[in-house]
């Protein structure tokens, strides 16, 4: 991915953190000394153009594994309530 400064010059990607999987917060730095501009952006998905051909489980399953084991019992707590209700 490229990123550009806003003095025109090309930039660097320094670090990023990813915040969801959805959002990552992206640092970066121009590559011209004189300028020395540094910044903070964000890469956020917009929409689909084409969906996955993934299988719809996989997708879920990749899903569940990213999120903290506390979030996981809480929706295999609220599917198990829906399950008998």
């Amino acid at each position: 991915m490229r990123v550009t400064c806003k003095c025109g010059n090309k930039g660097k990607i320094r670090d990023s953190r990813k915040a969801s999987p959805d959002f990552v917060t992206l640092y970066c730095y121009c590559l011209d000394v004189h300028c020395g501009h540094t910044w903070v952006a964000h890469l956020t998905f917009s929409h689909t153009l084409s969906p996955s051909a993934q299988a719809v489980d996989q997708l879920l399953f990749d899903r569940l594994k990213e999120m903290p084991r506390a979030r996981q019992r809480e929706i295999f707590e609220q599917l198990g309530k829906q399950a008998f209700a």
